[in-house]
């Protein structure tokens, strides 16, 4: 698996959780894309949460998600980094 692109947005300026920091679409071997990857700021730093939709029972379930650590952690660095890289340019505008 090849992590073909990361395309990371804006929140929109009225969101109600100070965590949000943006959100990320990343495109899989250019033919699998995965929208709406939250960045948050953590007690620990940046991390990525995958998509993720409530449950009738009031909880969360991720809709897509890595299987394994090594795959996590793959994915979290290309989209923290693409993040800051990003956040940058908005501090200059």
């Amino acid at each position: 698996m090849r992590i073909t692109s990361v395309t990371i947005y804006k929140p929109k300026a009225d969101t109600k959780d100070p965590r949000l920091k943006g959100f990320a679409l990343m495109l899989i071997d250019d033919c699998f894309a995965v929208h709406d990857i939250r960045i948050l700021e953590g007690e620990r730093g940046l991390y990525a949460a995958m998509p993720s939709r409530k449950k009738a029972t009031g909880g969360y379930s991720d809709v897509a998600h890595p299987i394994n650590q090594e795959t996590r952690v793959m994915i979290e660095k290309e989209i923290i980094n693409k993040y800051k890289e990003e956040a940058a340019k908005w501090e200059e505008e």
